[in-house]
């Protein structure tokens, strides 16, 4: 079970609600969660659940959206010597 905290605007008015809702089973490992990813364009918008990945480290499942086209379990690379992108 997962909680949000999300903020809506209603009037100018600012209201907190907190969701409680389930995020799928990872069928592949079938112990973590499917959470949603998401990511920023090439224009800057914002892409909602551009990606899926299993919370279970050892799982490592993931489904991606890239251009239009699904890729499904593909190899996760570290982070850690990823360089920032200057803005």
């Amino acid at each position: 079970m997962a909680h949000v905290y999300c903020q809506r605007f209603y009037s100018g008015w600012e209201v907190d609600l907190l969701e409680t809702f389930s995020f799928p089973k990872c069928q592949k490992c079938k112990t973590g969660d499917l959470v949603p990813l998401s990511d920023f364009g090439s224009q800057g918008a914002s892409i909602c659940y551009k990606a899926w990945v299993c919370t279970n480290p050892s799982c490592g499942y993931n489904l991606k959206i890239r251009n239009g086209d699904v890729y499904i379990d593909e190899p996760i690379m570290s982070g850690a010597l990823h360089s920032a992108r200057s803005r």
